[in-house]
């Protein structure tokens, strides 16, 4: 019997339970080993096809990071094939169709027409007025003597006699300007209720503007248009 089994152990070779385990993790190594490669695998092919979608920006994208002279020379030398170049621009002097549309613009302002990018990098502005003027002293007449002065010059004003001529007959402040205010803009120059108030009417229009607590009134007219100055700094580029 004895010699019966030892037969049977030597000529089967018995799986002991120990091989049946690491014949196990073999399997599950090389299993895990292969899903590794895979994932890095496809995540270079991710990191492949995205590059291009992350890395190029479009032309529009670019000018919104762009915000001092420095940066967009820096963009102009990187960008030659673009044909990019810096314009300034004036109101008044450049008035072909896009330069007017620019003049319109605030600094920052990005914006594509066609195929060509634009952005406006500096802008400085400002404004003046002009206008004629009667001034009447409410510390020396009465409201009712003011008012009824008013009437009497605008009356005259509408039948034809010049304002130069009417300053000079009923002016209270002494100009020798024949009410003619000149150029002007600011606080320094004129109230802010009379500046208000000529940058509101049309030349031609007479108005009344009075500073009530100074006792301060005016009979005004406005002879011109308002004069204003604008200069723009632009980035120009082929590419949207």
């Amino acid at each position: 019997m004895i010699g019966i089994l030892e037969k049977i152990v030597t000529s089967k070779k018995a799986i002991r339970p120990y091989d049946r385990h690491t014949s196990g993790q073999g399997k599950a190594f090389k299993a895990k080993g292969k899903n590794t490669h895979m994932k890095n695998y496809i995540a270079v092919l991710l990191v492949l096809f995205s590059a291009p979608v992350f890395a190029q920006q479009t032309v529009y994208e670019q000018f919104q990071k762009i915000n001092t002279l420095q940066q967009a020379q820096q963009y102009i030398d990187a960008n030659q094939q673009l044909k990019p170049a810096l314009l300034k621009l004036s109101a008044g002097k450049d008035t072909t169709l896009i330069d007017k549309r620019l003049l319109r613009q605030k600094k920052g302002d990005v914006f594509s027409v066609g195929y060509v990018t634009y952005k406006v990098l500096d802008a400085t502005e400002s404004v003046q007025y002009r206008a004629s003027y009667i001034f009447l002293d409410g510390g020396s007449l009465s409201n009712s003597e003011i008012d009824s002065l008013k009437k009497v010059i605008v009356a005259k004003a509408n039948a034809g006699t010049p304002f130069d001529k009417l300053s000079d007959q009923y002016t209270m402040d002494g100009n020798k300007t024949h009410g003619d205010t000149d150029w002007f803009f600011g606080e320094y120059s004129f109230p802010k209720e009379f500046q208000d108030a000529v940058s509101k009417h049309k030349v031609g229009d007479i108005f009344f503007v009075d500073v009530s607590e100074k006792g301060w009134h005016y009979i005004v007219k406005k002879t011109y248009e308002d004069d204003l100055k604008k200069d723009i700094t632009v980035l120009r580029s082929n590419g949207r």
